[in-house]
């Protein structure tokens, strides 16, 4: 092998549905997924938070993380993220004071900015498009929370949460570094494909991180589809369900779930829809255990990356789990990723 990762690799699951398969399938098949996470030596295995989408049936991050948590004995569990806009931060701050106290220490809570795809969505879940430019307001509330109580709320305590400490991870594009650095929280950005404007990201983030009392330090998370298989073509094949899914989305206005990547390769596109499909192909890393090895080594070189948060989705669920495997076995022989901090990047 040509190098090996030396940072913590985890996992983000979106609870994608597959032709043929019930949301409910895609459910269960994420707890079973964790249990196999756990067994391979990863670090974190956070869940999503998506409403109102035909191919993605998670949709209540906390209560599918509580699942994984009871399902698993090390592992740390997660979000990736619950989206603030759409949420009240007592409610948030409540549903984690519950995860940290019924699994103290395996924690994690990533937060993201996104709302609704739909007008219609985001009608239901009460809020807009503006709601996600309080971001930082709604993060520094849901701290006060855990430390004693929002100021805006006199004589108000969110139990169980008030005097826990859950590690926050702000899910952010390259303007939200700014946000998590002044939060003092750890900073996950889609960043496996190394662009120059994701190290300038990370770059202003460390610069302008303050600590807190969670978090001393800044902390980076480089987040991304990553695929491993014995050849390069087949790596490459595992990434075809998911891209279709995305030029589909892109073409209709509807995300579905996903079907097998030879069905995909046996349809006439039309021009529009090979246009979004290769588009949706690029910008991931894959290949054999070599090549996937020594882009993710080149890739924390550059960026300074404590850890890898890696997610695939592909209709083939062997084939998957078979990826997922071999990545694994690029870090085993990673001692400095198993022996630092656990709210960091912590023992895996």
């Amino acid at each position: 092998m040509s190098a090996a990762i030396t940072v913590p690799l985890s996992v983000l699951d979106r609870s994608r549905t597959r032709r043929g398969h019930d949301p409910g399938e895609a459910l269960r098949d994420t707890v079973a997924f964790a249990r196999e996470a756990e067994a391979l030596g990863y670090h974190r295995f956070w869940v999503s938070e998506h409403h109102g989408v035909p191919g993605v049936a998670g949709s209540a991050p906390a209560v599918l993380a509580a699942a994984v948590a009871g399902a698993t004995s090390r592992i740390r569990v997660g979000t990736g993220g619950v989206m603030l806009p759409n949420h009240r931060t007592m409610v948030v701050a409540e549903q984690f004071g519950v995860l940290e106290s019924l699994f103290p220490g395996r924690i994690d809570m990533g937060l993201g900015r996104s709302v609704g795809f739909t007008d219609g969505i985001r009608r239901a879940l009460g809020t807009g498009k503006d709601a996600v430019e309080d971001f930082a307001g709604q993060l520094a509330e849901l701290g006060e929370w855990f430390a004693g109580g929002a100021s805006a709320y006199p004589q108000v305590h969110a139990r169980p949460a008030e005097g826990l400490r859950v590690p926050v991870f702000v899910l952010a594009n390259d303007a939200g570094a700014d946000i998590a650095a002044g939060a003092g929280a750890a900073l996950v950005i889609g960043g496996l494909h190394g662009t120059d404007a994701t190290v300038a990201a990370v770059e202003r983030y460390r610069k302008g991180f303050r600590a807190s009392a969670s978090r001393p330090e800044p902390y980076v998370v480089l987040a991304g589809n990553v695929a491993v298989a014995a050849t390069a073509q087949e790596a490459a094949r595992l990434l075809v369900p998911e891209a279709w899914a995305m030029a589909y989305s892109r073409t209709r206005g509807v995300f579905p779930p996903l079907v097998p990547a030879e069905d995909v390769e046996a349809m006439t596109m039309t021009d529009r829809e090979r246009e979004h499909f290769e588009a949706a192909l690029r910008g991931h890393v894959h290949g054999t255990e070599d090549d996937v090895a020594a882009e993710l080594a080149a890739l924390v070189e550059r960026t300074g990356a404590d850890e890898l948060l890696v997610t695939t989705n592909s209709y083939d669920r062997e084939a998957l789990s078979d990826s997922y495997r071999r990545l694994a076995r690029l870090a085993a022989t990673s001692a400095s990723a198993s022996t630092s901090t656990a709210t960091g990047g912590g023992a895996r």
